[in-house]
């Protein structure tokens, strides 16, 4: 069961639901950097900031990268560019950040010109993970979430930046925004991360953590299209429609149990065999393979009929 659904899953790349829609005040900048060097494209470059911030000039992750392009501010001071030539270096420009980001991007794909494998994807690694990363392990790092984040990338780069979002592409939007937020035992609802409560099964508390669980995750972005899941993965399970392998979509819900009341952990389906997931105490949002557990138990779909 658990690997016919992954190949099955595997077979919809998330670029079927996920066709980029680029907010019309950055598609002219992402245009003209997305041809700064061979390895960048304006549709890898759009890409790469719809999954760093969602095109939010104003994000900042919980590690503290900044702006639409997630720079660090170490690499921002070595690799910021006043590209407006107005006088500042501006993180949180667009005008500054997007060109910065497609010169960054054509700086480390030099310094992995010679790993072996696949030059963007080895590019897109050392990006997340550090060019010091990628040379180690000659080529894109044993990582999960830097393996999801290049896989990620590399799907949605190969659809138009110009076609429709659609709700399905909404709700693994939100998802991905959260990408870093840590794990908080009964932490997250319709409003974004909060803080938790006690306990998990192991004694885990979220009462000092300002985050989500997996169903907390599941919740805040199906609330973004208007449909408002109960609190507890089972709970949705419950609420959704079981989806068979062949027809499982982005968007779709994952969930791992041993059976449909036994069901302990959901995460959101993004294509080729990877969910988003708040996976447990001590972790982050991340992207995780849906092998990642040994009890998949099946994918749903939320009914229409919880909208509200």
């Amino acid at each position: 069961m658990v690997a016919a659904l992954v190949q099955a899953a595997g077979d919809s790349p998330i670029g079927t639901a996920l066709s980029l829609a680029v907010p019309s005040e950055y598609s002219h900048l992402i245009q003209k950097a997305g041809r700064t060097c061979p390895e960048v494209s304006p549709n890898l470059l759009a890409a790469l900031l719809s999954t760093e911030s969602n095109f939010n000039p104003k994000a900042q992750s919980p590690v503290g990268a900044q702006g639409i392009a997630q720079f660090m501010p170490s690499t921002w001071e070595s690799h910021g560019i006043d590209a407006n030539g107005d006088g500042r270096r501006d993180v949180w420009d667009p005008e500054d950040a997007i060109p910065s980001s497609a010169k960054y991007l054509c700086t480390i794909a030099k310094e992995v010109a010679d790993v072996p494998g696949d030059k963007q994807q080895n590019m897109l690694a050392a990006y997340n993970a550090g060019s010091g990363a990628v040379r180690q392990y000659g080529g894109v790092p044993p990582y999960k979430e830097t393996q999801g984040y290049v896989r990620a990338i590399t799907d949605l780069a190969n659809q138009p930046t110009n076609g429709g979002s659609g709700g399905a592409a909404t709700v693994v939007n939100a998802a991905k925004a959260m990408i870093g937020t840590p794990y908080s035992w009964g932490g997250g609802d319709a409003n974004g991360p909060s803080t938790g409560s006690c306990c998990s099964p192991n004694g885990h508390s979220g009462g000092d953590i300002k985050g989500f669980d997996c169903s907390g995750l599941t919740l805040y972005a199906y609330s973004k299209v208007g449909i408002y899941l109960p609190r507890t993965a089972a709970e949705q399970y419950a609420a959704s429609e079981p989806v068979e392998p062949g027809d499982v979509r982005p968007g779709d819900l994952v969930f791992y149990g041993s059976s449909a009341s036994g069901i302990h952990h959901v995460g959101i389906y993004v294509g080729n065999g990877w969910m988003i997931d708040a996976p447990r105490p001590g972790k982050n949002v991340r992207y995780s393979p849906l092998d990642t557990m040994p009890d998949l138990y099946g994918v749903a779909r939320p009914h229409k009929k919880k909208e509200i």
